[in-house]
């Protein structure tokens, strides 16, 4: 079941740094609002809503419905901007969605039956993670929380590749629509087991 998103934010007239500078030391967050049609909307949000909400992997891939002074938005995540150093957001950037357009938004990737691949459990690889994310392509509605990855009838030295992942319906891959069937994940031989067995070739060449 999907979780639902709701972010209070009001609209801001005092910019610049210095402006953004007095609503960090207050406990907001400067961010905008664009697309849709419509023009850009400087928003102030407060920071620990926000930080709570992005604790969450789902909100990054996910409809957001944004309450400017009352009117409710429904948006995307686009850009996240965060301290170097402390744990503060610095800026925040939401794109506008309509329910009848497509939307590009990077969704994570779930790894599972890495465990039970025989790959791991009788060739003696591990399992490996080419990409964390994939940029979809789909209509707000069919937006997946994440997509996926089946490695459990996984043999050594495989990969999956884009090709190969279950998407809902309605949802399409960026990369693959491009003609790019990148490799997402996989098993392969630990370095050790690769010179075990290159040792071994090389002693039974010199005992012959």
């Amino acid at each position: 079941m999907k979780n639902d998103f709701v972010l209070e934010a009001s609209l801001r007239s005092d910019l610049g740094k210095g402006a953004s500078r007095r609503l960090r030391r207050e406990g907001k967050v400067p961010a905008v609002l664009y697309g849709g049609h419509k023009e850009a909307a400087p928003l102030t949000m407060d920071h620990n809503d926000l930080f709570h909400h992005l604790e969450n992997e789902a909100f990054y891939s996910h409809i957001i419905t944004i309450n400017v002074d009352g009117k409710a938005e429904q948006a995307v995540l686009k850009d996240l901007q965060r301290h170097p150093v402390k744990p503060l957001i610095m800026h925040i950037d939401f794109q506008r969605v309509s329910a009848t357009e497509k939307i590009r938004v990077h969704v994570p990737l779930h790894f599972v039956g890495g465990d039970v691949a025989p790959g791991v459990k009788v060739g003696g690889g591990i399992v490996t993670h080419n990409m964390n994310e994939v940029e979809v392509s789909c209509l707000p509605k069919d937006l997946p929380e994440f997509i996926e990855v089946d490695l459990s009838n996984c043999a050594l030295n495989h990969s999956i590749h884009m090709s190969e992942l279950k998407l809902p319906a309605g949802v399409e891959l960026v990369e693959l629509a491009h003609g790019h069937d990148l490799p997402v994940g996989g098993v392969h031989a630990t370095r050790g087991s690769v010179s075990e067995e290159g040792g071994a070739a090389t002693a039974e060449g010199e005992g012959a």
